[in-house]
């Protein structure tokens, strides 16, 4: 009954635009047709129905060529929240601290991973835009997915970061939401901005609000082949 997604396209401003929104409302038709009961098996099908059809159109036009989108996807189902993420938007639990769900498909982040980089290095790396994973860029996306058991009796906040909101049937307590994650936000921002004045921090999107009590990875993948450098932001 509900669905939250972000998606931060890329190719242009025009191009970028129209892979990102399409790749959200593709997801919610594709979601809202799907029968299966798995959340997973359906959020993977719609992730992979929007890749080909963005992939498709960008060979089809040539303004739209090149184009692609990041897209993490949340959905709560009982007591579990269910995520998916291609590329390096991300998904935060903010409890106390800020702890980042997803894993970032980019370049530097894995280079991180791999121990050839310090993570205060990858802020200012020449290669941060460059992302390994998108939707548009290979004819198969490969797609992480976490799952979060939640308290019950408990409110925690989740945040996403980079691209434009969406959800569908968000029925919570808006006020409490907005405003606890804005004070937990501001609070980031700061300790961002004191670090380093020189790279502005990135957009925070209308959060979710519960209590994660603990995280488990459905499936961790490497590095793909292909590597795609971000255009413009949209």
């Amino acid at each position: 009954p509900n669905l939250f997604v972000v998606a931060d396209g890329m190719g242009g401003h025009n191009a970028g635009d129209y892979a990102s929104s399409h790749a959200v409302q593709t997801l919610v038709d594709e979601i809202r047709r799907d029968a299966d009961f798995n959340p997973i098996k359906v959020i993977r099908h719609a992730i992979e129905t929007a890749n080909t059809e963005i992939l498709e159109r960008s060979r089809r036009e040539e303004h739209l060529r090149g184009m692609g989108t990041t897209i993490v996807v949340c959905t709560v189902v009982g007591h579990y929240a269910y995520v998916a993420n291609v590329g390096d938007s991300r998904l935060y639990v903010i409890q106390g601290e800020i702890h980042q769900v997803t894993k970032d498909h980019s370049l530097v982040q894995e280079m991180v991973r791999m121990g050839e980089i310090k993570p205060e290095e990858a802020r200012n790396h020449p290669d941060k835009n460059i992302i390994t994973r998108a939707l548009g860029a290979e004819r198969t996306v490969d797609i992480d997915f976490f799952d979060l058991k939640l308290v019950a009796d408990g409110v925690a906040d989740m945040a996403f970061t980079h691209g434009a909101g969406h959800a569908v049937n968000f029925k919570c307590d808006l006020i409490h939401i907005i405003t606890s994650c804005a004070f937990a936000a501001n609070r980031w921002l700061d300790k961002t901005n004191r670090r380093s004045k020189k790279t502005a921090p990135p957009g925070l999107s209308l959060p979710i609000s519960y209590r994660e009590g603990r995280q488990k990875s459905s499936g961790e993948h490497g590095m793909e082949k292909t590597r795609k450098k971000r255009g413009k932001r949209t």
